[in-house]
């Protein structure tokens, strides 16, 4: 179990639904995919891990669960403006966090 955070902790934390509108793989990675994504008022990138579960395709159209004040980093030379949240069960089958109903980009999570 991760150390407990207090509310005010959490309250920091940028969730937002963003609706993945390009999905590419990234050349020379086996399991990195660079997406940008549409919050509503802005778009940033995000580069993913996700190849080896997700082809890059799959990925465009859908809303997925974001962390937007992550700070910013470079993998295979792009620069990660974001996280897409996913989860891994104890045999390895991972999926992004999606939305049960359809909701507006950028709406904050929380």
């Amino acid at each position: 179990m991760a150390e407990e955070i207090t509310f005010a902790e959490f309250e920091k934390l940028d969730l937002r639904i963003g609706k993945v509108i390009e999905a590419v793989p990234i050349p020379n990675s086996k399991k990195l995919i660079k997406i940008i994504v549409d919050f509503g008022t802005e778009k940033r990138q995000a580069v993913a891990g996700l190849l080896k579960v997700y082809q890059p395709e799959q990925l465009v159209g859908k809303k997925c669960v974001f962390l937007l004040n992550l700070q910013r980093r470079m993998l295979a030379g792009i620069e990660s403006q974001c996280m897409v949240l996913a989860a891994e069960d104890s045999e390895g089958n991972v999926t992004v966090l999606m939305p049960e109903k359809d909701i507006i980009e950028g709406s904050k999570i929380g």
